[in-house]
C-alpha cells in the first residue's frame, strides 16, 4: 500500500491526557508526522483526566526504579513548567501524609526513605509542625512532600490539544479496527468514517482492554472500573492545602484525603468502590453488558476474596454520610457531616490480570502497528508529558 493512501501516519485512539501528549510528543519527536487523534466524547478530557483531584503528585509513594517513580519525578517538574508557559493555574503548595495511629510509623519512616532515594525533598514533622502547616489536623507525625501542587489538568489537556499539530475528532467512537502488518491499520468510526493509518496507538483508557481485543490481540487484563466518591468540604477555611493518611500498601488506594484545588475549593476522598458501568459514576449508572465482562473475569473474584475486608469499609462511607465523616476525622477532627457536600465522582481504570494481581505500574503491550497503553494508573495525568514521550518513541519504532 503507498503512503498516499494513508489518512494518518499514527492514529491515537483517546482524547484523555495520555492520548494527547502522546500527540504532542510526537510532532516534536519528528515534525511532518502526520497524527489524527480519535475522541467519542464531544471534546477533550471527559472522564479520568477531567475527574480526578488535581493533584501534581511527587512520586514519594513508588517504588524506585519504577516507571511510576520516573515518570513521576520527572513529569511533576516538566508540567509546572508547561503549565506556567501556557498560562494554565496552577500552584506548588506541597504536601503533608499524617501518621494518626502508632501502627502506621514505620510506614510512615519508610516513606521518608523512598521519597529521599527518589530525589525528593521530604520534611520529618512532629505534632506541632504539622499544625504549623494545618492548624486544624491532628497526628502523631507527619512529613511534608515540598514537590507536590495542583493544577487544572483538563486545561492542560485543553492546550496539549491546541498544540500537538494534530487532527484531532471528537464524536469519533471506534467500532471496528482492521490490522495487516504489510498495509497497515484501519479504523471505522460509530458514523461509517473508515481511515488508515500505518500505526495505531491505543489511549483508551476505561476501554482499552476493549480496543485491544478489536485489534486483535489479547491484552492479557481486564479493566475493572472503581468509582472514586468525593465530597466538597463547606467549610474550606479548615483546610490549607493537601493533607493524606499514610497509605497501607496491603490495599491498593491511597485512603480519604484532603484537598484543596486550584479554585480553592476543599474536596475529601476519593472513597474507592466498585463501578456498575465504566462510566458509572453512580450507583444508578448500571451498564449489564459492562457489569457482566467485570463479573465473568476471574480477576475480579480473586480480588474481592482477598480485598473483602477493605471493600467492605469502603461500600459503608460509599452509602453513610456519617461513617464518611468520620473517616476524615481521623485527619480533621472538627469535620462533622453536616459539613460535607456531594461532589462529582471519577471512575479508575484499574487493570486487573487473570490471576487478580492489580497492575500497579504502567503497562504497554506492542505488537505489530500497534502500541497498546493498558495501565496508566496515577500518577499518569501528572507524568503525563514523559509518558507522552516513551508512547511516541514506541510508535515511531513501529513506523519502522
Amino acid at each position: 500500500m503507498r503512503k498516499s493512501v494513508y489518512d494518518a501516519d499514527v492514529l491515537v485512539v483517546g482524547g484523555g491526557i495520555v492520548g494527547l501528549s502522546t500527540a504532542y510528543a510526537l510532532s516534536r519527536a519528528v515534525p511532518g508526522t502526520r497524527v489524527t487523534v480519535l475522541e467519542k466524547e464531544a471534546g477533550p478530557a471527559r472522564h479520568q483526566t477531567g475527574r480526578n483531584s488535581g493533584v501534581i503528585h511527587s512520586g514519594v509513594y513508588y517504588r524506585p526504579g519504577s516507571l511510576k517513580a520516573d515518570f513521576a519525578v520527572r513529569g511533576a517538574a516538566e508540567l509546572v513548567k508547561f503549565c506556567a508557559e501556557y498560562g494554565i493555574p496552577h500552584a506548588v503548595t506541597g504536601k503533608l501524609i499524617v501518621a494518626t495511629d502508632r501502627a502506621e510509623l514505620p510506614r510512615l519512616h519508610a516513606l521518608v526513605q523512598r521519597g529521599r532515594e527518589n530525589g525528593i525533598p521530604v520534611r520529618e514533622l512532629g505534632p506541632a509542625q504539622i499544625a504549623e502547616y494545618e492548624p486544624q489536623v491532628r497526628g502523631l507525625a507527619g512529613i511534608h512532600v515540598g514537590t507536590t501542587g495542583v493544577c487544572d489538568f483538563a486545561a492542560v489537556a485543553a492546550q496539549l490539544a491546541e498544540t500537538s499539530g494534530a487532527d484531532i475528532r471528537y464524536g469519533a467512537e471506534v467500532t471496528a479496527i482492521d490490522r495487516r502488518p504489510d498495509r497497515g491499520v484501519a479504523v471505522r468510526t460509530a458514523d461509517g468514517a473508515v481511515l488508515r493509518a500505518r500505526v495505531l496507538v491505543n489511549c483508551a483508557g476505561l476501554y482499552c482492554d476493549r480496543l485491544a481485543r478489536l485489534a486483535g490481540d489479547d491484552p492479557g487484563m481486564r479493566i475493572v472500573p472503581f468509582r472514586g466518591e468525593y465530597y466538597e468540604l463547606t467549610r474550606p477555611e479548615l483546610v490549607r492545602g493537601l493533607v493524606y493518611p499514610v497509605p497501607d500498601p496491603a490495599f491498593p488506594f491511597l485512603g480519604v484525603h484532603l484537598t484543596r484545588g486550584i479554585d480553592g475549593t476543599v474536596h475529601l476522598g476519593p472513597n474507592a468502590v466498585p463501578a456498575l458501568a465504566r462510566e458509572g459514576y453512580a450507583w444508578s449508572a448500571l451498564r449489564p453488558r459492562e457489569l457482566a465482562g467485570t463479573l465473568t473475569w476471574p480477576g475480579s473474584w480473586r480480588i474481592a476474596r482477598h480485598h473483602w475486608r477493605y471493600g467492605a469499609g469502603e461500600l459503608r462511607r460509599s452509602l453513610s454520610k456519617e461513617a464518611f465523616a468520620s473517616a476524615v476525622r481521623r485527619l480533621l477532627p472538627a469535620v462533622t457531616a453536616d459539613d460535607l457536600r456531594p461532589a462529582p465522582a471519577g471512575v479508575r481504570a484499574q487493570a486487573v490480570l487473570r490471576d487478580g494481581t492489580l497492575a500497579d505500574d504502567f503497562l504497554f503491550h506492542e505488537s505489530p502497528r500497534t502500541v497498546h497503553v493498558l495501565n496508566a494508573p496515577s500518577p499518569a495525568a501528572t507524568a503525563s508529558l514523559p509518558i507522552g514521550r516513551e508512547v511516541a518513541r514506541r510508535a515511531l519504532a513501529a513506523l519502522g
